[in-house]
């Protein structure tokens, strides 16, 4: 059975940083794509961060580029999403990705292309 399981998140000061990790058992997804994305109260799921296989490539959303940081362990079964400069439009539940065919890239950046979820750690920033 594939399991992601993500921690990390928490409430943080506007400015302040947290490191959200995700750790993928069951497969192996070293050769694919593992990404995160985000859901705000009332709010749309939206793409924030992924990583090609081999974690090779990465790519990001224009609102979180240049303060946040996607990368992959050497095995390229746990995930980590650095967030840095917090602002308090970063509030949302964050959920882990995990796809069993794309391999990084265009396709990353869709949530239709990911088949494993994990099941959301919520980051808090406060003003």
């Amino acid at each position: 059975q594939v399991q992601l399981v993500e921690s990390g998140g928490g409430l943080v000061q506007a400015g302040g940083s947290l490191r959200l990790s995700c750790a993928a058992s069951g497969r192996n997804f070293s050769s694919t794509a593992m990404g995160w994305f985000r859901q705000a109260p009332g709010k749309e799921r939206e793409f924030v961060a992924s990583s090609s296989w081999g974690g090779l490539s990465t790519r990001y959303a224009d609102s979180v580029k240049s303060r946040f940081t996607i990368s992959r362990d050497a095995a390229g079964n746990t995930v980590y999403l650095q967030l840095n400069s917090l602002k308090p439009e970063d509030t949302a539940v964050y959920y882990c990705a995990a796809s069993t065919y794309c391999s990084g890239y265009g396709c990353s950046l869709v949530d239709t292309y990911y088949d494993y979820w994990g099941q959301g750690t919520q980051v808090t920033v406060s003003s």
